[in-house]
């Protein structure tokens, strides 16, 4: 595969929300992927998650989306997470704080690349398991191309233990901690 990538490759989205109707907003980004012709193979639960270095204390709803996506490079993909993210209300990338929708491709079919723009695969998908859990559960033996393991031996293997649970409206995990705290 080449860095344009194939006739239609299968890419993996992270989406995260942690500012506003989280749910509300990935909904709205899912909707915004089928839109921009990412095609939707499957979408993992939605899970509650800490937020891991940020500077907010608010949680997250996370999922990670399986998609195919014909006749454009992963740069291209990238700029329409970027739309998408722009369009409900993000204005910033890169910086630490609370957002209304946060878009990062995980992996782009088996591509692995390194630019200013963009890194394949996500540089850090394998150090949280806020995207390994919903990764998982959508292809457990998906072997990363830098590391040589499967997704599954990974998560088994995380030191990151920040919590991550299958999300239930009315619950969540400010909540639950305070209960077990």
């Amino acid at each position: 595969m080449n860095l344009f990538g194939t006739s239609s490759d299968t890419v993996f989205i992270g989406l995260g929300s942690n500012l506003g109707d989280r749910a509300g907003n990935l909904l709205l980004a899912v909707r915004g992927l089928i839109e921009a012709s990412f095609e939707i193979r499957q979408l993992s639960a939605v899970y509650e998650t800490e937020p891991v270095d940020m500077d907010s204390d608010e949680p997250f709803l996370n999922m990670v989306a399986e998609c195919t996506v014909s006749g454009v490079s992963p740069t291209q993909a990238m700029a329409r997470l970027l739309r998408i993210e722009y369009m409900l209300g993000r204005t910033y990338k890169g910086e630490k704080k609370p957002r209304t929708v946060d878009l990062d491709i995980l992996f782009f079919g088996d591509i692995k690349m390194e630019t200013e723009f963009l890194t394949l695969p996500h540089p850090r998908l394998h150090l949280r398991r806020f995207v390994l859990e919903p990764l998982v559960e959508l292809a457990p033996t998906l072997v990363h191309p830098v590391l040589g393991s499967e997704i599954a031996d990974i998560l088994k293997e995380l030191t990151d233990k920040s919590s991550v649970v299958r999300w239930e409206p009315g619950r969540s995990v400010s909540t639950e901690q305070a209960a077990n705290g």
